[in-house]
């Protein structure tokens, strides 16, 4: 389930002030997520329940991913006091370098404020140790990545965690699920599903939702036994499990087993944790500085040979052309 510790609503008329620091790449769609219900907020309690900044990394214009560029007002050297913070960045958080940025966040944190983090920029929170001991979630192709990076910090694969002072999502309108929870959780649940209204989108889901919405929507899968059997799948990526142990575990026969993944996929249980395994190894190889070798151990594969066939077979091409150049 999210990780979640509700503080009572707000109650203060002083509005609360959001920075999203912004990096080259940054996601819109996320980006937007964070801002809009903000202002949809103030505009449905016809109050100043929230105010929100954006804040560049350096100075000058920042490039969304999609082509639009925005102008920050501040930059991470000048941007004032703030209740919430906000990192979100693209696909290459994984090394991202900005001291200026982290000063500012630690002195933030030191003046009571809340960090946050959109699709992958939990990797640039917790490269400076800002999410020790805190879960924490982020955009599902980096999760494999960041669990070999970061061991010790626990991720969750749902769409938003929030925990304690410290909250992230996956991305996309994940980003807007953990806007919603937190605007309930400022100025009441009844605020948080007007906005939810205006935005014609879900009301705030039960913790089983968020929990099984993020494979239900990269799958497309129905069938809750299959999608209870790829959620195993994916947590046993490296011990490689053999399927009649997965069918005990889900109590049922291996037969009933084999025929709902056909039924739902067109493809046998074993078939299908191959081909997870496989685009884990690709992610892998895309997002991380594991060796070949260690990727091929990480994703179920004894030996360099049956791993390099196998990828070429599901790729089309060689392990090693996968890697980040």
């Amino acid at each position: 389930m999210t990780v979640s510790t509700r503080q009572p609503p707000q109650q203060t008329d002083a509005p609360l002030t959001f920075a999203v620091l912004v990096f080259p790449g940054f996601p819109m769609m996320a980006f937007s997520s964070v801002i809009e219900p903000l202002r949809a907020a103030n505009v449905l309690s016809k109050k100043n329940c929230y105010r929100w900044i954006i804040v560049g990394a350096d100075k000058g214009a920042v490039e969304a991913s999609n082509g639009v560029v925005i102008q920050p007002g501040f930059f991470a050297g000048d941007a004032p006091k703030v209740d919430r913070i906000v990192v979100c960045s693209g696909g290459d958080a994984d090394h991202l370098v900005a001291e200026e940025a982290v000063n500012w966040i630690r002195k933030s944190l030191r003046g009571g404020a809340h960090i946050g983090a959109v699709a992958d920029a939990a990797f640039f929170l917790a490269r400076a140790g800002l999410l020790d001991g805190h879960a924490c979630t982020l955009h599902w192709t980096s999760q494999s990545a960041f669990t070999e990076a970061f061991p010790d910090i626990e991720l969750r694969r749902d769409l938003y965690v929030i925990d304690r002072k410290r909250f992230t999502s996956a991305g996309g309108v994940g980003s807007l699920d953990m806007m919603l929870e937190i605007v309930a959780s400022d100025y009441g649940a009844e605020l948080a599903a007007g906005i939810a209204e205006w935005f014609v989108h879900s009301p705030l889901r039960s913790s089983v939702d968020r929990k099984l919405m993020p494979l239900r929507l990269r799958t497309g899968v129905q069938n809750e036994l299959v999608l209870s059997a790829i959620a195993i799948m994916e947590d046993a990526v490296e011990e490689r499990l053999g399927m009649t142990d997965l069918a005990a575990r889900l109590g049922v026969s291996s037969d009933k087993l084999e025929r709902n993944f056909r039924a739902e996929l067109d493809i046998s249980p074993n078939g299908y944790y191959r081909r997870l395994r496989l685009k884990r190894a690709a992610n892998l190889l895309a997002h991380s500085k594991l060796m070949v070798r260690d990727v091929a151990l990480a994703c179920g594969f004894a030996s360099m040979s049956s791993f390099a066939r196998a990828f070429r077979e599901e790729h089309g091409h060689a392990p090693k052309v996968m890697r980040r150049h």
